[in-house]
């Protein structure tokens, strides 16, 4: 089950956060998508109280815990109920919750907000604070995982492990940008039905070498019925706005400042190849790498299992109350 918590996140942008797990008030048992779905029809029907808001105790909010705390932050165009599956498997041993961010899924997306790095990163920090989760382990994919460790690297006394799924450090550049502006022109919107945004996204997107049914059910997971058809939960000129904060520069400096163990994910099939994963792996002071087959960019949505395989040996340790909140000597590379 999921429940969802309400976050305040810099310059006061309302965000939604998502706990998996038991809560302090039991509620019917069902999915987690199901109770996303729920709260998400209350919340587009104009109901007052999809949630509780964190700090509010006993009425089912966030009230510190004595379990390990994950936060799982998803990548650009993303949503909280991509990590479900994750969350579901973390819960039953630690306190796993996933942040819609700014601009995403459920939370807010006021033109006149801010979709800086600053603001990503702030918004991180308020969610680990207000949640009561730290130190925790911060788990991010591809945008999240830059949030990730740019938070690591500015509070280390939030962060006690970290876990980077597919997110590059080195620059993108113009062109990368600009082929992103001519991808979002050419979706199809709005899309019909959702088996018409699966196949698209799945089969028919120039940028598809070959059917890829999960790319297309990452992609429907984002979409929200209008009167016209099936469209996006975000706005793409705001997922553009947040992009181009980070494809101009390079990220390797923080790196070297994450002191927590750091966990390098890439899918065989990703955007990360294996030698800049590898020096990602040597400049972070306590570096570690992984990689699942058969996994592409949406690693953790395209192999579920091999994901968990990948990850759970470094949350064993990590997750440990005798991880020290500094480095100790050097890391495994």
């Amino acid at each position: 089950m999921a429940r969802r918590i309400d976050v305040t996140g810099a310059g006061g942008v309302r965000l939604a956060a998502w706990e998996f797990g038991d809560p302090p008030k039991v509620i019917p048992a069902q999915s987690a998508r199901a109770a996303e779905a729920e709260a998400e029809a209350e919340a587009e029907g104009g109901g007052a109280g999809v949630g509780a808001r964190a700090g509010d105790g006993e009425n089912g909010s966030a009230s510190p815990s004595s379990s390990s705390g994950v936060l799982l932050l998803h990548g650009l165009m993303g949503r909280a109920s991509h990590w479900a599956s994750t969350a579901r498997w973390l819960s039953e041993r630690h306190r796993a919750v996933a942040l819609d961010q700014r601009g995403h899924g459920q939370s807010e997306k006021p033109p006149e907000a801010a979709f800086t790095r600053e603001a990503y990163v702030e918004d991180a920090e308020a969610a680990l604070e207000q949640l009561g989760l730290a130190p925790a382990v911060l788990i991010g994919h591809a945008m999240g995982a830059l949030t990730a460790w740019q938070l690591a690297a500015k509070r280390p006394d939030l962060v006690r492990g970290l876990i980077v799924c597919d997110m590059r450090a080195s620059a993108l550049g113009a062109a990368s940008q600009r082929e992103w502006g001519d991808w979002f022109k050419s979706w199809p919107v709005p899309f019909a039905t959702l088996a018409d945004v699966r196949k698209w996204f799945g089969e028919d997107d120039p940028w598809v070498e070959r059917p890829n049914p999960s790319r297309g059910e990452f992609y429907a997971e984002v979409m929200h019925e209008s009167p016209d058809g099936w469209r996006p939960v975000f706005e793409p000129e705001q997922m553009l706005k947040s992009r181009e904060t980070w494809v101009y520069d390079a990220h390797w400096e923080e790196l070297t400042q994450v002191q927590c163990p750091a966990l390098v994910v890439r899918g065989l099939d990703g955007e990360l190849g294996r030698a800049e994963a590898q020096e990602m792996v040597r400049v972070l002071p306590r570096g570690e790498y992984a990689e699942v087959a058969d996994a592409g960019h949406l690693v953790h949505y395209d192999q579920p299992t091999g994901w968990r395989t990948a990850i759970e040996p470094f949350l064993d340790t990590a997750l440990t109350p005798e991880t020290p909140g500094t480095p100790e000597g050097p890391g495994t590379h």
